[in-house]
């Protein structure tokens, strides 16, 4: 397979899962808003900055807006252009690279992206935005759905495919250590309401965030707890959204693009995955709330980039050739 194709499908699929994260994660926060009353705008502030954080877009939100509240991080992650992990942009990226392989994909999918591309550019968009974002949003995420449901049906199951599967579980993992780690940004009223109503309703939100209320529940009948929230989130072996799922297949993905057999590893890319999935798999949550929580997921984030990188330089990456050099090497080979 082309370099070029890999990218184009490995990011096609990475986009696609970071607008659905975006959208699912907007939405939950909306719909939390409506549990409080009296907000002021240090309330709003105290609210929504932890969700610039996990964008990690921070900076650029302060060069282009004054404050932190629900119209301008809601507009700033959906519609802005200018920000690159906006809900619009990740679509229009997705559906660029899914335009620069058309030849590769099937036909379905191109028609779900293309949907998706005219549903967001047309003025409908922004207007049902305005009526109610939870449809809004819900549309974004049953593109996403759609989209994969077409990949996994119409695309042959091959070396094509396991790419895209591999920008999908390292963009899943990576959100949903973010969306984790947003509880450790947000600010409590008191000390007091530590295990209380509104933590309680903050540690639900992160799971609607993922998915993973209702699977929550049927695992844990009790009340939302946050020890066992981030053990679900992050150590569960079954659900789709936890880290440790996602890092495993992710790893398995890698294996199949290479070939080599589960124990060993051919390239940076496959080492770098196969100790991650050796750490969380021995790993606890004692141990990560030991450490710090918010330190723990930090440096599960950087540890997703650095695979990130490897893929790039080991699948993507193709140094510009020195003429003079390929001129002898083909001069020997002769």
């Amino acid at each position: 397979m082309l370099s070029r194709v890999a990218d184009s499908l490995y990011w096609m699929s990475r986009y696609i899962e970071r607008a659905e994260n975006i959208a699912r994660l907007l939405d939950v926060n909306l719909q939390l808003l409506l549990d409080f009353e009296a907000l002021d705008d240090a309330k709003l502030k105290e609210h929504w900055e932890p969700i610039i954080r996990a964008s990690g877009e921070e900076e650029l939100f302060y060069e282009l807006y004054e404050q932190a509240d629900s119209r301008s991080v809601t507009d700033f992650l959906t519609f802005n252009r200018d920000n690159p992990s906006s809900v619009i942009a990740c679509m229009f990226a997705a559906r660029e690279n899914a335009r620069m392989i058309r030849d590769q994909i099937s036909t379905e999918m191109w028609q779900c992206l293309n949907q998706a591309y005219l549903f967001l550019k047309s003025n409908n968009a922004k207007k049902v935005w305005d009526d109610g974002p939870y449809e809004f949003y819900k549309q974004i995420q049953d593109y996403s759905h759609l989209l994969q449901g077409m990949a996994d049906s119409t695309f042959p199951h091959s070396e094509g495919f396991y790419f895209m599967q591999v920008g999908k579980f390292l963009e899943r993992a990576d959100k949903t250590s973010r969306i984790l780690d947003i509880k450790y940004h947000i600010l409590l009223p008191s000390v007091e309401d530590v295990g209380g109503a509104i933590d309680a309703v903050q540690w639900g939100a992160i799971l609607r965030s993922c998915s993973a209320f209702e699977a929550y529940h049927s695992l844990y009948v009790s009340s939302v707890n946050p020890l066992k929230v981030s053990d679900f989130l992050i150590f569960n072996q079954d659900f789709p959204r936890s880290i440790l799922f996602c890092a495993r297949h992710l790893d398995n993905n890698l294996h199949r693009i290479s070939g080599c057999n589960h124990g060993f590893y051919s390239n940076e890319v496959e080492r770098a995955s196969g100790r991650l999935v050796s750490d969380l798999t021995f790993g606890n949550i004692e141990d990560a709330f030991k450490s710090g929580l918010h330190e723990y997921l930090t440096q599960l984030q950087e540890r997703f980039v650095d695979i990130g990188k490897a893929m790039f330089d080991n699948y993507m990456f193709h140094p510009r050739l020195d003429m003079a050099t390929e001129i002898v090497a083909q001069q020997q080979q002769q």
